[in-house]
C-alpha cells in the first residue's frame, strides 16, 4: 500500500520538467493534432550589386566639369600621370597593356606605332605580381569582395566586407575594371579605377593596377578582351621612348 507521501515522491521522479527547450518538442494546433515546427533555414547573405541605371550618373559624378583627359587635373597629380601620348618601342602589339612598375606607367599600344600612357599605382610590397596576363573579363562599375587571403592577412580592414561592396564610386575597384587571367584562371588581380586618386604615383593596392577613374572610362572601350597585359617587374626597362 502507497502513502500519499510515497505517491509525491514516486510523480517526481517519473515526471520531470517540461522539455520546452528540446529538439523533441512539439506544438498542439487547435484542432488538438500534433505538429512539429518547420526548420527555419538561415537566409543566405545578400549579393552586391551594380544597377545599370546608375551607370550613367556615377560616370558624371567621377569626371570633371569639360573634361579634357590631357590637362583636367582636380585630383592634384603630378603632372607626368595626366594621359600622354608617346611612340612606342617596336614589336609591341596594337590592343595590349603594358605596366611600367618602376615609373608607374600603364601603357596603352595603339595601331599607328604609339602609346597612350597613364599614370597608376601598383600594389605594396611583395603584393605585386609581375608577369603576363590576359584579359578575360571587363565591367563597368564592378561590384567587389575581398579575397579570403586578404580577410586573413589584414581582417581589421577587410573582414567587414566579406559579403561584397555594392557598385558605385566609393566602390575599391571604381569606375571601371579589366580582370587579369592565366590560362582560364582568375588570379584575383585587377586593372582598375581607383576612389583614391592622391595614390597614384605610389604602391597603395593589395595587389591590382589602380588609375584614376576618369582615366580608366576613357581606356575601357579600346580594349578588348583577349588582349595581353603585361606586368614589368620593378628592374625591368620601360616600354615607351618618351
Amino acid at each position: 500500500m502507497f502513502s500519499r507521501r510515497h505517491f509525491i515522491m514516486t510523480s517526481t521522479a517519473l515526471f520531470s520538467a517540461p522539455l520546452a527547450g528540446s529538439a523533441f518538442a512539439q506544438e498542439v494546433d487547435a484542432d488538438g493534432l500534433v505538429t512539429t515546427p518547420a526548420v527555419v533555414e538561415p537566409e543566405p547573405p545578400r549579393q552586391p550589386v551594380s544597377p545599370p541605371s546608375r551607370w550613367a550618373g556615377w560616370d558624371a559624378r567621377v569626371t570633371p566639369r569639360n573634361y579634357d583627359p590631357f590637362t583636367s587635373n582636380p585630383w592634384g597629380l603630378h603632372p607626368r600621370f595626366l594621359p600622354t601620348i608617346v611612340e612606342a618601342n617596336d614589336n609591341l602589339r596594337p590592343g595590349d597593356i603594358h605596366v611600367d612598375a618602376i615609373a608607374r606607367y600603364l601603357y596603352h599600344i595603339r595601331p599607328d606605332g604609339t602609346a597612350m600612357r597613364y599614370g597608376v599605382a601598383i600594389a605594396r610590397g611583395n603584393l605585386y605580381e609581375p608577369g603576363t596576363y590576359t584579359i578575360r573579363r571587363k565591367a563597368k562599375w564592378p561590384t567587389w569582395r575581398p579575397t579570403e587571403d586578404m580577410i586573413e592577412r589584414d581582417p581589421r580592414s577587410f573582414e567587414r566586407f566579406k559579403d561584397g561592396v555594392d557598385g558605385g564610386p566609393r566602390n575599391p575597384l571604381g569606375s571601371r575594371a579589366l580582370y587579369l587571367y592565366v590560362g582560364r584562371r582568375d588570379t584575383y588581380l585587377r586593372i582598375h579605377g581607383t576612389p583614391s586618386p592622391r595614390s597614384i604615383g605610389g604602391r597603395a593596392s593589395s595587389g591590382c593596377v589602380r588609375m584614376v577613374m576618369a582615366h580608366i572610362i576613357g581606356l575601357y572601350d579600346q580594349i578588348n578582351t583577349g588582349a595581353t597585359a603585361v606586368l614589368y617587374a620593378t628592374e625591368d626597362g620601360v616600354t615607351a621612348r618618351s
